[in-house]
């Protein structure tokens, strides 16, 4: 069984920094894509960074030039540093990954319990 678990969110000033982490456990094969989304209040969960296979990112526009994803494979973790936050960065963050299981090889997709980080005075 896989399991997804982030940490890190929390109340921060604007301009302020923040880092995530998340944490994919159990019997993981391989992961072929692990990243972040964010849902604030009344909007749609929506990407924000993201590790594809072999390695390539995708960001969001509204975050590039602020936020750094990396990752930790022997670890199946990724982080998620957000410097210069704006009170529009504020919602729940959630960690998804995809892969394969051993030893069956079935795939799974699973999203974390979500974390939440307040961008406010």
């Amino acid at each position: 069984q896989v399991q997804v678990v982030e940490s890190g969110g929390g109340l921060v000033q604007p301009g302020g920094s923040l880092k995530l982490s998340c944490v994919a456990s159990g019997n993981i094969f391989r992961i072929m894509s692990m990243g972040w989304y964010r849902q604030a209040p009344g909007k749609e969960r929506e990407l924000v960074a993201i590790y594809i296979n072999g390695g390539s990112t995708n960001y969001a526009d509204s975050v590039k030039g602020r936020f750094t994803i990396s990752r930790d494979n022997a670890k199946n973790t990724v982080y998620l540093q957000m410097n210069s936050l704006k009170p529009e960065d504020t919602a729940v963050y959630y960690c998804n990954a995809n892969g394969f299981t051993y030893p069956s090889s079935r795939s799974f997709g699973l999203w974390g319990q979500g974390t939440q980080v307040t961008v406010s005075s």
